[in-house]
């Protein structure tokens, strides 16, 4: 068994450094290179919760594609909107207390059941999407007014 000199010890150490450096520069390359696939709507259903989850006046944010959706439960039914703000793409909220969608970041408020403006900056309605119920789950989907 031969011995390693420091000087053979040293090498291995700057070849071991040069290609973790030429992997942390080429990762992002790469990365800008071949993005992942991301929808911005998603082709097929996404599940919300099951039925039993979502009590009326309760409302539940999911991943849909590359933006949030929210669904909420009134008393008429289910309603489902992107959770995206139409003013400075901010995540709207449901608050129960006053049964509107409101946005945190320059107070848009938006009615729960049409997904209209109410107040504030925002220049357009939510996105309507669709919901549907199988097998007792929510499920959110690209579409108008919920089912």
């Amino acid at each position: 068994m031969s011995d390693i000199t420091r000087r053979d010890f040293l090498k291995v150490l700057q070849g071991a450094g040069a290609l973790v450096g030429i992997g942390a520069l080429a990762t992002p390359v790469v990365a800008f290179l071949y993005p992942p696939k991301l929808e911005e709507l998603p082709s097929e259903p996404v599940l919300v919760a099951p039925e039993t989850e979502l009590p009326v006046g309760q409302a539940k944010t999911v991943k849909f594609g590359r933006y949030p959706a929210i669904v909420i439960h009134l008393e008429d039914g289910l309603k489902a909107y992107s959770a995206v703000c139409t003013h400075f793409a901010c995540l709207v909220k449901w608050n129960p207390e006053s049964g509107k969608l409101e946005c945190p970041c320059h107070a848009g408020t938006f009615k729960a059941t049409d997904g209209s403006v109410i107040s504030g900056p925002p220049p357009a309605p939510l996105l309507a999407l669709a919901t549907e119920i199988k097998d007792g789950n929510i499920y959110v989907k690209v579409g108008g007014e919920g089912s």
